[in-house]
């Protein structure tokens, strides 16, 4: 074996790893309770199995036909970027819409930053209530 067949084989396994994560992410999707843990599902595996493909899409194309692709490379880094910040927005808009979490959720730790809380009236100082 040469190095551009193990260069091909790395890449077309990079690609077979991403298409399992992707399974894995839909797994995550069917079998999670809420909008919340969904999104995380898809949003972390999905953007994973998409970066390993795109790696190993990138590989391939380098050891086989000996061409850098800057396209890929720009799908790496657009993807990268956009998928958790798109997962985190949609997150941001469901808790603000007062989609309610899963019965097995413990503890609503972002309801405090929110919508501030209630025992902060009784902590003042007597300072602070004057002015």
């Amino acid at each position: 074996m040469n190095e551009n067949e193990i260069g091909e084989f790395i890449g077309a396994l990079l690609i077979l790893f991403g298409s399992i994560f992707s399974v894995i992410s839909v797994f995550g999707l069917i079998r999670l309770p809420d909008v919340y843990t969904r999104s995380h599902a898809a949003t972390k595996s999905s953007t994973l199995s998409v970066l390993l493909t795109l790696i190993g899409v990138f590989l391939y194309f380098l050891f086989h036909d000996h061409f850098v692709s800057v396209r890929v490379l720009l799908g790496i880094v657009f993807v990268f970027l956009t998928a958790p910040v798109a997962g985190h927005l949609i997150i941001r808009a469901a808790y603000r819409s007062k989609v309610e979490l899963a019965d097995i959720s413990v503890e609503d730790e972002l309801y405090e930053v929110i919508h501030g809380d209630p025992d902060t009236e009784s902590k003042k100082k007597p300072d602070e209530e004057r002015s």
